[in-house]
């Protein structure tokens, strides 16, 4: 019978065995050392490294810190998402790595994940305040992209963001829809900033596909905006790219008759839909000081200034304008157009092509929120009838 081979013992007490990994692209003999204080523990390390080379994991990647596989993830990323987007994921990186960046990332386990997800849900150290729904959920997705890519090149065989929970107390996301009297307020305020708040509103466009659109991109006759175009915010200055803005690719959107004939009804003063005065494309500057002057149209004229001692007479009043009514964004208009997609019975599969959504997930999430409104608004109408049949009844009695 053949003599067991000693494992050796180092100076620091601990026993090594060496587990044989076969032979490297010049044919010499690769070893993993496992490590133990006792011989027990030892063997049983070993032999968890041979279970990960059943699996096919690649038992050599063990000490690759999670900051190096980040890094990899965000080079994978560049290619695939605009400037900004691009942005917000380093962001995101940048947080995560005061906690994990020279972790093993094979050693992270789901609860260093969540207690991550918790302190940011208490505190979002770039405001101050407890980090948002949007936020987490946001921070949760770029944990998961980054351990599926150490899955993806058997790095690991489970992914620990898969257990993470996002607190339920985090607030919501601010953006939301126009009401009925707020989208009349779009519908009576002339300003050369409505165009392009008919357009995002009744077809859903982002601001980053509105600010290059052309007069060629509409059709007027098929009743269509092709979407095939998008221009990317670098500093102060917008730069266009072939293409729409997502993975979702060039879209066709079907606009309604309304916004047909508002357009139709537009002077041309330019090659783009909603340029600049001078007719050129919007900066990111010339886009905001035009969006500002809007609000200040819009508040001005249906703002409620009931509280005050003093109506305003005009929107350079000497005594000042309060600013009275919510600070709509292009995100609340595109966002009114899923809504009215939704309440007027479009499906979901049409809803993500005209939305442009790149994975049907996101137009689920729209529809299934406006889905949880709607019934609670209907069961509030069945309680308020209720009540009163219930006070009729008593007096008749």
């Amino acid at each position: 019978m053949a003599k067991k081979k000693k494992n050796t013992t180092r100076k620091d007490g601990l026993i090594a065995v060496q587990v044989y990994l076969g032979l490297d692209e010049n044919g010499k003999r690769r070893y993993k050392t496992a490590y133990g204080r006792t011989q027990k523990e030892a063997d049983e390390k070993a032999d968890e490294v041979r279970a990960a080379m059943r699996k096919g994991l690649d038992v050599t990647a063990g000490r690759d810190t999670f900051g190096e596989w980040a890094a990899r993830w965000l080079k994978v990323k560049t290619p695939e998402v605009s400037h900004s987007q691009y942005g917000g994921y380093r962001a995101r990186i940048n947080y995560i790595n005061e906690f994990l960046k020279d972790a093993p990332i094979s050693k992270v386990k789901s609860i260093d994940l969540q207690e991550i997800i918790n302190a940011l849900s208490e505190h979002n150290p770039n405001t101050g305040k407890p980090g948002s729904k949007l936020l987490l959920e946001i921070t949760k997705s770029t944990f998961f992209q980054v351990f599926a890519l150490a899955i993806d090149n058997r790095v690991l065989d489970y992914n620990p963001a898969t257990a993470i929970k996002l607190p339920k107390s985090a607030p919501a996301s601010k953006r939301r829809a126009l009401t009925d009297s707020e989208q009349q307020w779009i519908l009576n305020t002339d300003h050369r900033a409505k165009r392009a708040a008919m357009i995002m509103m009744f077809a859903g466009l982002r601001r980053g596909e509105l600010i290059p659109l052309t007069w060629n991109d509409i059709d007027f006759e098929e009743k269509t905006i092709s979407v095939n175009k998008s221009a990317e915010r670098i500093s102060n200055k917008f730069f266009v790219k072939e293409g729409a803005k997502t993975a979702a690719g060039i879209r066709t959107v079907d606009i309604p008759e309304a916004l047909v004939e508002y357009l139709q009804s537009e002077k041309r003063d330019g090659i783009f839909v909603c340029g600049k005065i001078d007719g050129g494309m919007h900066t990111d500057a010339s886009w905001k000081r035009m969006w500002e002057s809007y609000l200040l149209e819009i508040n001005f004229k249906h703002g409620d200034f009931s509280p005050f001692q003093n109506k305003p007479k005009s929107k350079f009043d000497p005594g000042g304008v309060p600013f009275v009514i919510p600070h709509i964004t292009p995100h609340w208009l595109r966002h009114t157009f899923a809504t009215l997609l939704y309440f007027a019975g479009v499906d979901i599969l049409s809803a993500k092509e005209l939305l442009g959504h790149a994975d049907i997930k996101m137009t689920l999430e729209i529809y299934t929120h406006l889905d949880k409104q709607h019934k609670r608004k209907s069961i509030s109408k069945l309680d308020d009838y209720l009540n009163y049949a219930s006070k009729m009844q008593v007096v008749e009695n």
